[in-house]
């Protein structure tokens, strides 16, 4: 089968492709990748809640869900899933506003028969009348979970903003209400929505595989040629999505975790017929610039604002908006109209002198590069990827599209840039205290809409740039073109090249991926750095800081591909660089260089701080699920705490402490490093000596930090309450491995692989106990655990508790009805999944950082958990859930909070609560590495 010459593809780029429309007007993709260790597949359907009736909101995102739930030839609702997942693959969907995305990925020896299962779900699905109402509940939890989401709360706002002809204005999500009724009948609307909205000439389809082409043409044909085709024709409204009077207006909305956001929207055209020039792109790309002179250095400079982003916003059909979002500071807020003049300004500045080739040309180039050196992902995002790219760009372009920008179109980008107007605008403030007079439906949102006066309109249209603001000078670290060394790795995993008291650089030279891109990490520990929740906070206090003030040196070296991350974790900070090869060391030198000045003002001092706070106090805002995950890490690991305990001690913190902190953290430093990609042994081996030389003017050498984590051995079935304020309520269920031994890790991992599936299908899809509903495997310090977690609206937790425990005894039964032949499957399953190849210099790179953090210096940990799992009998696994998870007396944590809607039910209660954390981690017994 001749390879299809049109589309354009990477010179990096190893895989084969081939677009080819079925009879029945489905279009496709296929996709041959040798080196895929699974296989994927995704149908885009050009249908979203756009197409909701007035009378059903929520209906597309409804089929969704009931599409996974049986068809004519597999009537089963929980096999697709448990098929899937028997054979080491994931699926998942989603329904956006006009498409609705269905992938997955299995093991490629499995891929006909997983083909069959799926096109099923567009052929002849049942929608058993007998699940409609249990799906119906599944949406009605989804719903539920993000109530007091405020990204979702202020969607809503905007939809209810916007002109209500316009299909945006629907409310997308569902739940219990817009879903109500008789099931027979809310059935027969499925039905008919099904029928009229979904065809075959509306659906993209893409198959990823390591399987020649011709065998891929023949899966397509063979499994989709049956999707009916309604020859249906898509026509959204031709109407505005806002009237006049929704322009030139502010928009006040009261969020609930605590933020201070403007975003200046300018409505534009659909953004479809501009991807081969990117204006908009072009546009950001200056606008959203960092540096000295741009507009958000400004800001920062006089206290208004702390962070930037110029580009991001809805867009659909017959629209674009253009977002300007600021984070704004107290001062900001007060003097929102200079933040808003001053963005005008940087716009007319753009409009005036930033049309020039060569600055068009820095960010085409970037994209040039990026493409040339394009990695490699996973075939499930390849695919999910591709199958949308295939309703916006040409053919020939599906692959290349995100990254083309053929040259400066002057009059498009003037004409964009024209729009960008106090007659165009809407102002949307988000702030707690403002002036609000209505709530949003659903989410109960506090707003205010109102026009801004003619006044305002008029001097923000009358404007001379103030000289402070200046375009970016060209960029000294874009480089016209890179290669990757052809060198060959001397060794098969990283070696440790530079060794001395206190540091150790490991390097490994990549020559599988051929790019010409490096990861660089650095872990400073230091026993100073978390040994006490002052400590913990003030060292989160000095990576923002040092991240802050490194911004306008380093944003030019981020624009052109070198990027960097500063974390801390339990034992120190780590320094995370990555991109072209060319320049790392140049911006290595410069961050060394400037975050050994230090140079800390008290004004930046009190904006920082005031942000960490307010990300910490917002904490007890997040969803009841994320907050006892958060709990889960601090309960057992001893340096880590609760955010609201280390905001306590935030409080009253001065600069003085600061770089007091600073010097005491750099006393007695160990420094562990892996130089991995485009870097030669000796490149790495200078950089160790020159790493060392620099810390032995700050620091003397220290052994690592301890990382101890509590040992629940002997204590029983512990418990800790959080209080959170939510009508939900929240369980985590913990199970800790006795030792950190390959053995563990494989009978924990297969355990969480052998259940995952059944738990998440009997107690969502059958019980309906809420939306978050699963297991996980979760090593904490190297030590294997298994969790368990539920978020519900319908229970508390004691009934969450007992419903788990019930699984868990009943599942020894399910364990004894496997067949060997279903068993082996399984392992095997696993076993591909952490053997998994890496698909790019990334993944690997941080595989590789993991193993050093574990202490797994031979990187063969994988491969010994494989052999461990190979060895597992399900009597195994039997014998140890008998003796480990089957009484409610066992080891184990359980976390949980109680819902406002749970009041009056049967309290969880224990002989053996936490309630005083400090005093519980500081008696413990601990594992420690």
């Amino acid at each position: 089968m001749p390879e299809s010459l049109q589309i354009i593809k990477s010179p990096n780029d190893h895989r084969r492709y081939q677009h080819l429309v079925l009879e029945n007007g489905l279009s496709v993709l296929l996709v041959e990748d040798k080196q895929a260790s699974q296989a994927a597949a995704s149908m885009a359907v050009n249908v979203g809640h756009f197409d909701d009736p007035l009378s059903r909101p929520g209906m597309a995102h409804f089929l969704e869900h009931m599409l996974f739930l049986g068809t004519e030839k597999f009537p089963e609702s929980g096999e697709y899933h448990a098929f899937i997942n028997q054979h080491g693959g994931s699926n998942n969907a989603w329904t956006g506003t006009e498409q609705t995305n269905f992938f997955f990925s299995i093991n490629a020896d499995v891929f006909e028969e997983s083909l069959d299962r799926f096109s099923q779900f567009f052929i002849a699905p049942l929608f058993s009348k007998e699940l409609v109402d249990r799906e119906r509940h599944a949406i009605e939890s989804e719903f539920s979970l993000k109530l007091k989401d405020d990204i979702r709360r202020t969607y809503q706002v905007q939809k209810e903003t916007v002109n209500p002809a316009h299909p945006f204005s629907k409310f997308s999500v569902g739940n219990l209400e817009t879903l109500a009724g008789d099931e027979s009948t809310l059935r027969e609307e499925l039905i008919s929505f099904y029928q009229s909205h979904y065809s075959a000439n509306l659906m993209t389809l893409c198959l990823v595989a390591p399987s020649p082409l011709a065998d891929l043409e023949t899966l397509a044909n063979t499994y989709f040629s049956d999707i009916e085709n309604h020859q249906i024709k898509k026509a959204y409204p031709e109407v505005p999505i806002y009237q006049a009077e929704q322009l030139e207006s502010q928009i006040n909305i009261i969020p609930i975790k605590e933020q201070k956001r403007v975003a200046m929207t300018f409505s534009l055209p659909a953004i479809d017929p501009f991807y081969k020039h990117k204006p908009l792109t072009f546009i950001s790309h200056l606008l959203g610039y960092e540096g000295k002179g741009s507009l958000l250095s400004y800001l920062k400079d006089n206290d208004l604002a702390v962070n930037l982003s110029a580009g991001g916003g809805v867009n659909g059909y017959n629209f674009k908006d253009y977002n300007i979002s600021i984070q704004l500071t107290d001062k900001g807020v007060a003097n929102l109209d200079t933040v808003i003049e001053c963005a005008f300004e940087y716009i007319e500045l753009i409009k005036t002198k930033g049309m020039q080739e060569w600055r068009y040309k820095e960010r085409a180039n970037l994209l040039k590069l990026a493409f040339k050196y394009q990695e490699q992902i996973k075939a499930l995002d390849l695919a999910s990827h591709l199958s949308i790219n295939m309703h916006h760009y040409d053919v020939e372009d599906l692959l290349f599209g995100d990254y083309k920008m053929d040259s400066l179109n002057v009059p498009e980008t003037l004409s964009l840039l024209n729009m960008m107007t106090p007659s165009n605008l809407r102002v949307q403030l988000i702030s707690s205290e403002l002036d609000t007079e209505r709530q949003a439906a659903w989410y109960h949102t506090p707003y205010q809409i109102k026009a801004i006066t003619p006044e305002k309109l008029k001097h923000w249209s009358q404007l001379t740039i103030r000289p402070e603001l200046k375009l970016p000078d060209a960029n000294p670290f874009i480089i016209e073109d890179s290669i990757p060394r052809a060198d060959k790795s001397q060794n098969r995993v990283p070696v440790i090249v530079s060794q001395e008291k206190g540091y150790r650089i490991w390097h490994r030279k990549d020559d599988e991926f051929n790019v010409p891109k490096g990861h660089l990490y650095l872990s400073l520990d230091s026993v100073q750095a978390a040994s006490s929740p002052k400590n913990a906070a003030l060292t989160r206090l000095y990576v923002e800081m040092l991240l802050d003030y490194l911004t306008e040196f380093t944003y030019q070296a981020e624009v052109a591909g070198l990027s960097y991350n500063i974390y801390p974790h339990q034992g120190g900070i780590t320094l995370h660089l990555t991109g072209f090869t060319g320049k790392q060391e140049v911006l290595l030198a410069l961050l060394i260089d400037k975050a050994r000045e230090r140079n800390f003002t008290q004004g930046r001092f009190n904006l920082i701080k005031r942000q960490i706070l307010r990300s910490w106090y917002n904490q007890a805002r997040a969803k009841p699920i994320s907050q006892i995950f958060t709990s889960l890490t601090v309960t057992l690991q001893k340096r880590s705490y609760e955010p609201s305990r280390m905001a306590e001690e935030l409080e009253g913190i001065t600069l003085e402490d600061l770089h007091e902190h600073v010097r005491s953290f750099f006393e007695k430093i160990h420094l562990e490093g892996l130089v991995y990609g485009d870097w030669l042994e000796s490149e790495a081996q200078s950089l160790g000596k020159r790493l060392d030389h620099i810390l032995s003017l700050v620091s003397s050498p220290s052994r690592e930090s301890e990382r101890e984590l509590v040992n629940l051995a002997g204590h029983g079935t512990m418990m800790r309450e959080l209080d959170v304020s939510h009508q939900d309520s929240s369980i985590i269920v913990y199970y800790q491995a006795d030792a950190a031994s390959a053995d563990q890790m494989a009978l924990f991992s297969l355990l969480n692989h052998t259940m995952s599936s059944t738990f998440f299908h009997e107690l969502r899809t059958k019980r309906q106990l809420g939306y978050m509903v699963g297991t996980g495997y979760l090593p904490l310090n190297r030590y294997p655990g298994m969790i368990f977690y539920i978020q519900s609206p319908t229970s508390g937790p004691r009934q969450l508790l007992e419903a788990i425990d019930e699984f868990i005894a009943d599942f020894n039964y399910a364990v004894m009805q496997i067949t060997n032949e279903q068993w082996e499957v399984t392992k095997q399953g696993l076993i591909n999944q952490v053997m998994e190849h890496d698909p790019n210099l990334k993944t690997r790179g941080q595989r590789y950082w993991s193993s050093i953090g574990n202490k797994d210096y031979q990187f063969t940990q994988r491969e010994l958990v494989v052999k461990e799992v190979a060895k597992l009998t399900r009597s195994d696994l039997i014998k140890f859930m008998m003796k480990k998870m089957r009484t409610k007396h066992c080891d184990r944590l359980v976390l949980f909070t109680t819902g406002e809607s749970h009041g009056n039910l049967e309290p969880l209660t224990s002989d053996n609560m936490i309630t005083d954390l400090r005093t519980f981690k500081l008696n413990a017994d601990k594992f420690s590495y």
